[in-house]
């Protein structure tokens, strides 16, 4: 008798409960019946698509890969093969070949809206916004109902700094699916960037209510409670603990032995961060990456996002070694990491955007710190140190923080002048007959209280002006907002000039139409600050309760401006008035002051790097005596 053919698919019913169990979240029911498919229907292709998407839901994208790969091979012309190929390629941050599998789920299906999307997603990342926007519009064209287009077209415009049309988005994303945790991340972000941080703050609680384990609305929360000191320096800690705890939980271990050697003559240090560019961070790095000796310390590099420019290759040249991370996993990253024999790591980012602090958690460094580009605890207990000043982070502070507190003696960040800054201008209320107050600050950092001061320093000062710049004010609805604000304060809007974003150097000229700047708080200016004081105008900061509230103070303490720093909303009207009545004065430090900053501590980059150099040796010399069993030095 004939023999039949072996069947090439499991029976219908077989399929349909796979289908119920992937639905429903039960993955490992999935991985073990699609495992016995693939062995008994091997060009059965559904049946690798499943074993590899199932893996990568529970957390195995490793894994994925391979199957996935099969199910393309078999099926070259199925697109959500290489979709879900592309998925598990992008989590494991493979861009590049991410990209490539969704371009060719679009060559199989040139209406497949979710390859679009995720297209969008592999664009934002490399900064490609054009192209990012370009492709979610395509994919809302073909699908107006897909809430993750939305999503992500909203941080688009988000980044672009179109506030409004990012939050109509974003909103429209959350209407379509009120349980998708990113929508709600998203316009978490979207209203603190307006300001709206109350509003922001119960955004990112909601989105963490849906998904626990969402890092980065965990982070954005965090960064949030500082901007506006919501609840105590106790409670956000207590916050960014629990955040620690999450990555603790998350992390698949920690290392406990190290490669780096015990006696380091120099000493390996890594640096991570997303900002090794014309960024703040860049700004404050320059001049001391210049000073290091290079017989104490060996830099190592490990960028976090892929962006470079001109300071970036400044920089490179001062770096033993650069491996960027961006396109590596935490796990990997962390092995890479280890594997440099990196003595001391650095982050360079705490909450803010690009940090990888999953990384710090599984602890690739015996001494890993945390410096630079963030004002508050990070919450790890992984991260024994921050480097901090005595302004910066009073004694009666240390207990806002799960790391140790290093104090540098001077000041914790040194500045590098910009190197093609114009030459001081001529105080503007000379030829403008009236003072006019400044500020350079995102509309985050604009809080109701920081404009109610501002009103009656106004109010007090009748024929003064207010200058206004941030990348949202250069969108009509946004600056129409912010004149709406002061408007309800008593200001007249035509007393405003807001403007937008602008090039550096255009930047730097247009505090030739500022007197004085107004600092906001309870976060204040950092670069601006500092900007300001090169181009000869002083700022007027308020001192708060916490170490970012304090970064104001700490700076211009480093300047020699002790003076301008003031302890309560009372002072600091008073102050400003009283500045704002005193012009000659005001004239006379703005003459001498680029030369006053150049020669403080503030901008020393070669003392800066002997007392940095001292620190990082401190704390390996404290490390090797714990080691030993010996009694640990106290850090100063």
């Amino acid at each position: 008798a004939a023999m039949s053919a072996p069947p090439v698919s499991p029976p219908v019913a077989e399929i349909q409960q796979l289908m119920q169990d992937f639905n429903q979240g039960r993955y490992d029911e999935v991985i073990a019946v699609s495992a016995d498919w693939i062995h008994r229907y091997p060009a059965y292709a559904f049946g690798w698509i499943a074993h590899g998407t199932a893996l990568h839901r529970a957390g195995r994208s490793h894994d994925a890969i391979a199957p996935l790969q099969q199910a393309t091979a078999l099926a070259p012309a199925d697109a959500s093969a290489h979709n879900n190929l592309g998925n598990v390629q992008k989590s494991l941050r493979r861009y590049d070949q991410a990209e490539a599998s969704y371009r060719r789920a679009l060559q199989a299906n040139p209406h497949y809206a979710e390859a679009h999307y995720n297209l969008g997603l592999c664009a934002l990342e490399r900064d490609d916004l054009a192209a990012a926007e370009d492709s979610c519009r395509r994919a809302l064209a073909l699908k107006p109902a897909l809430a993750e287009a939305h999503t992500n077209l909203a941080a688009i415009l988000d980044e672009q700094g179109r506030l409004t049309e990012a939050e109509v988005s974003c909103r429209q994303a959350i209407a379509l699916r009120p349980d998708l945790a990113e929508a709600h991340h998203g316009l978490g972000n979207i209203l603190k960037n307006q300001g709206r941080i109350a509003d922001a703050v119960a955004s990112y609680r909601r989105a963490l209510a849906l998904q626990p384990d969402h890092l980065s609305a965990h982070s954005n929360l965090l960064l949030c409670l500082n901007y506006a000191a919501l609840g105590s320096p106790a409670a956000c800690a207590a916050e960014a603990a629990r955040y620690g705890e999450l990555l603790r939980l998350s992390a698949r271990g920690t290392y406990t032995a190290w490669h780096c050697t015990p006696q380091a003559a120099p000493l390996r240090v890594g640096l991570v961060s997303g900002e090794l560019w014309s960024h703040p961070v860049g700004y404050f790095l320059e001049g001391v990456l210049a000073q290091i000796d290079k017989s104490r310390l060996e830099l190592v590099a490990f960028p976090s996002h892929p962006r470079r420019d001109a300071l970036t290759e400044r920089i490179h040249l001062h770096f033993a070694g650069w491996h960027p991370v961006n396109a590596l996993n935490d796990d990997d990253a962390a092995r890479l990491i280890h594997d440099q024999g990196i003595h001391i790591l650095i982050d360079l980012a705490g909450h803010t955007r690009h940090n990888r602090l999953p990384v710090f958690a599984r602890k690739p460094a015996p001494v890993q710190v945390s410096w630079l580009g963030y004002f508050a605890t990070t919450g790890l207990p992984q991260i024994d140190y921050l480097l901090a000043d005595p302004a910066a982070v009073p004694p009666e502070h240390t207990s806002h923080f799960t790391e140790q507190i290093w104090y540098a003696p001077d000041t914790r960040l040194c500045f590098t002048p910009p190197p093609d800054a114009p030459p001081v201008a001529p105080p503007p209320w000379r030829r403008n007959g009236h003072i006019t107050f400044g500020c350079y600050q995102n509309l985050a950092k604009l809080s109701d209280d920081v404009l109610d001061c501002w009103a009656a320093i106004m109010a007090a000062v009748p024929a003064s002006r207010l200058r206004l710049q941030s990348r949202p004010l250069g969108y009509p609805h946004d600056r129409q907002l912010l004149g709406q604000r002061m408007q309800a304060r008593g200001i007249d809007v035509a007393r405003l000039s807001m403007h937008g974003e602008m090039p550096r150097n255009a930047y730097l000229d247009s505090h030739a139409e500022v007197d004085l700047i107004l600092d906001t708080f309870p976060f204040p200016g950092g670069t601006t600050t500092c900007e300001a004081l090169w181009m000869g105008v002083p700022t007027l900061t308020l001192a708060g309760d916490r170490m970012l509230s304090r970064q104001g103070a700490s700076l211009l303490q480093a300047a020699g401006l002790g003076t301008w720093i003031t302890a309560s909303r009372d002072e600091y009207i008073d102050r400003a008035i009283a500045v704002a009545g005193d012009q000659e004065r005001l004239a006379g430090l703005r003459a001498s002051l680029r030369e006053q900053v150049r020669t403080s501590a503030l901008c020393d980059a070669a003392r800066f790097a002997v007392q940095f150099e001292a620190a990082l040796g401190g704390m390996w010399q404290r490390y090797r005596q714990q080691q030993a069993g010996g009694a640990p030095s106290e850090a100063t």
